[in-house]
């Protein structure tokens, strides 16, 4: 029985396996992306994502520990230089696995294995992730800014109503002395040619 048992035996002694996985992890790590088998690159992930864990946080010890799986100076420094600084703010899944067509040779099923945090094309246009719940929340703050301009322009077209009206009845008050004073006018001339006439 195989219980517990994550090594995959790859059909390789365990030198061979070792030694294949530290040269496919210092490749992964210094390309960001490569191209190998499904079965390599699955038992490749389960190789590297400790390392990238480990490389999180900088110590020396951490740093022996993956020294100890790498054997690359180069590899070490890009795995807790770029790397860690990219991937700190990421709880776990640094790769990704993308299968590909067969080998027309062997039809052996390929798979491109990749950095998460490195692909430029599928993290261009990512947009922060918003929890959801099934309970309601407050409006958003667009909503309320809306509410405000609205409420904003209904207390404006209401202060220009009223300020019409005013300016309406003062127009009216005026028209009404104008037609007053005329009146008066006229009343004084007509009292004024009946004096004259009368003379």
């Amino acid at each position: 029985m195989r219980h517990g048992n994550k090594n995959v035996k790859l059909n390789r002694t365990a030198e061979h396996r070792k030694a294949l996985m530290m040269n496919l992890a210092n490749a992964l790590i210094e390309h960001k992306s490569i191209q190998t088998t499904e079965a390599k690159a699955k038992a490749l992930r389960v190789y590297i994502e400790p390392l990238i864990t480990k490389a999180k946080n900088d110590t020396l010890h951490n740093r022996r520990l993956a020294f100890r799986k790498l054997k690359n100076k180069e590899a070490i420094k890009e795995l807790f230089g770029p790397i860690s600084d990219k991937v700190a703010d990421r709880p776990g899944g640094y790769t990704r696995i993308i299968k590909l067509q067969a080998r027309r040779s062997d039809s052996a099923d390929l798979a491109l294995i990749e950095l998460v945090d490195f692909n430029e094309l599928y993290t261009k246009g990512e947009k922060p992730k918003t929890r959801r719940t099934r309970r309601g929340r407050r409006k958003s703050t667009a909503a309320n800014q809306t509410e405000q301009q609205v409420e904003n322009t209904e207390e404006v077209t209401t202060e220009n109503t009223e300020i019409k009206a005013e300016e309406a009845e003062k127009a009216e008050d005026t028209n009404s002395e104008v037609e007053e004073n005329t009146d008066t006018e006229e009343n004084t001339n007509t009292e004024e040619d009946k004096q004259n006439s009368e003379k």
